[in-house]
């Protein structure tokens, strides 16, 4: 293992000052709530499954004013649910099964650098596959887009609809659709969030209306 003094200085004072600042934040917290984190320690109940992007610009709860314990997160690259990705899935049916959640919220971002990288037609190793889903949200919405001729405005627009497919990917889970049957929940959300001002918009997703369409094909209820 490398020794301290091998270590960059610099490099060293950022290790620190994470360590400074959680030092700090338990002690405030503590203060503020006596007992939070005895109480913190005793299991989660969130209300809400986030399915955000990686993007280190984005804090989850931080942007919707949710405290530790409300928000079962869950982040990758363009905020995508591929049904051959387990680690997505196994987050969506332990929030549904287990934490018995309210809400699924996917959020996208203007601005995206994987929304971006699959509109460029280059080869990308590793990260094709990944960004494939993102051309196939492309190929399905391909009239529309096609016809925004301003290329940010596409570039946004993709954004918009690689939230609602991933959406309906969701709606697709046989955990979804039977708690919703049972309980009424979870309602599906589809929300962007926007740099420029720091806001989160509604794409105002009719889940109920989603579901009901795919059921067709995808249903997995009794």
């Amino acid at each position: 293992m490398a020794d301290d003094k091998a270590i960059p200085h610099y490099l060293k004072q950022d290790h620190d000052r994470v360590f400074d600042h959680n030092r700090a934040w338990a002690t405030a917290q503590e203060q503020r709530d006596p007992g939070y984190f005895a109480k913190l320690s005793e299991g989660q109940t969130p209300d809400y499954l986030w399915i955000g992007c990686s993007d280190s610009r984005i804090p989850a709860e931080q942007i919707a004013g949710l405290a530790p314990g409300e928000a079962f997160v869950h982040r990758n690259i363009a905020n995508l649910v591929p049904n051959n990705d387990l680690n997505v899935m196994a987050v969506l049916d332990y929030a549904v099964r287990h934490l018995h959640v309210k809400h699924i919220v996917v959020c996208g971002h203007y601005g995206c650098g994987g929304v971006k990288a699959a509109m460029t037609p280059k080869d990308l190793g590793i990260l094709n596959p990944w960004l494939r889903n993102i051309r196939d949200v492309y190929r399905l919405h391909e009239e529309e887009l096609d016809a925004i001729k301003d290329e940010k405005e596409q570039y946004n627009r993709l954004v918009e609809l690689n939230v609602v497919e991933q959406c309906r990917n969701v709606v697709k889970m046989a955990a979804v659709q039977e708690s919703y049957k049972k309980n009424a929940y979870p309602i599906v959300h589809g929300w962007v969030f926007g740099f420029h001002d720091g806001l989160l918009k509604d794409l105002n997703v009719d889940f109920e209306s989603m579901l009901a369409k795919i059921q067709k094909i995808y249903n997995l209820t009794d």
